[in-house]
């Protein structure tokens, strides 16, 4: 080999040494390689858990990764939203909301932003209240209820599981479009309610359809219209508030999921893919349906507009309550 060759080889060599390794660029891995965290804001059993679990049994089963339900209750479920928000925006934590989280931002001081720092990624599901009267009431519709209400102001009393709850703000938002005044009744849950309603102890409530449709089917109550903005199939021949008596009227209890704020726009999009072909199951929708859930199923952008907007129409709901 000639000296010049010789030489050139060696610098080469020299150089190769001295570099660093080249590394191979790491493959993304697909989503989900690991199984995904789910927060709960409310006890094992109830509405909100027993959606949840339907979930993340069927998407555990088609994506073959685990949804893992964390329930973690109390403060009207800011406890899990909180622990959500902070969690690393890379679509392994997502949280299970309901309308109370329109609703809190007005009644205490929050840790987070209920707009700012989270992704909505679905509006899984409506729960319509029926507005109840027990039958010894001399009305037959809302209309004339709202009449009834009008001639004997303070009169009528209301119950409900507590001040500041979803069907205690439906009654209230009824009242205020209505232009009627009613006497407040709380209860320490809806059953003790109801208990007084079908006695004839107070006069009337809006209650969840899976536990006061048995009291409707027997007679003891009368129902009068639901809540939400069409009728449901457990009674289609109940109108709706809008329709009886007060158009735009919606006070609705839903259910949706949302993710930490940050969270990539296709996650979301697969998340609530997901979860709208969840909603779409025949099993999944009669399931829903016994328990008084109507399927919903809107994306990222649309339950992003549902929750300003319900912020906004609980904010001036409840800036009109008297002061306790």
């Amino acid at each position: 080999m000639p000296a010049r060759n010789t030489l050139f080889f060696i610098v080469m060599v020299l150089f190769a040494a001295a570099s660093p390794p080249v590394l191979a660029q790491p493959v993304a891995q697909p989503y989900p390689s690991k199984s995904i965290r789910f927060l709960v804001g409310f006890p094992p059993g109830g509405g909100a858990d027993t959606l949840a679990r339907m979930i993340g049994k069927h998407l555990s089963q088609s994506w073959g990764r685990a949804f893992v339900i964390e329930n973690r209750p109390g403060a009207d479920s800011t406890i899990a939203t909180e622990l959500g928000v902070k969690a690393a925006p890379d679509g392994y934590t997502i949280i299970f909301v309901t309308n109370a989280h329109v609703i809190t931002p007005f009644q205490r001081q929050l840790p987070y932003d209920p707009i700012k720092d989270i992704a909505p990624i679905t509006l899984v599901a409506s729960g319509p209240n029926l507005l109840l009267v027990h039958p010894s009431l001399p009305v037959k519709s809302l209309k004339d209820f709202i009449a009834l209400a009008k001639a004997r102001p303070n009169e009528l009393s209301f119950g409900s599981s507590g001040t500041g709850t979803s069907p205690y703000l439906a009654m209230e938002l009824l009242k205020s479009m209505a232009g009627i005044k009613m006497v407040h009744i709380p209860y320490k849950g809806t059953g003790l309610a109801l208990i007084d309603l079908t006695s004839g102890q107070i006069q009337t409530l809006f209650g969840a359809i899976s536990t006061t449709l048995p009291f409707v089917k027997n007679e003891r109550l009368r129902a009068l219209a639901v809540s939400s903005r069409t009728r449901i199939a457990q009674m289609p021949a109940v109108p709706t508030v809008a329709e009886a008596a007060l158009p735009g009227f919606e006070a609705a209890t839903w259910y949706g999921v949302v993710a930490p704020a940050g969270v990539a726009a296709e996650l979301l999009q697969k998340l609530h893919a997901g979860i709208h072909g969840v909603l779409q199951l025949p099993e999944a929708r009669s399931y829903m349906g016994t328990l008084g859930f109507i399927p919903t199923g809107e994306g990222p952008k649309e339950f992003a507009d549902i929750i300003r907007a319900d912020l906004q129409k609980w904010e001036r709901v409840i800036r009109q309550l008297p002061k306790s």
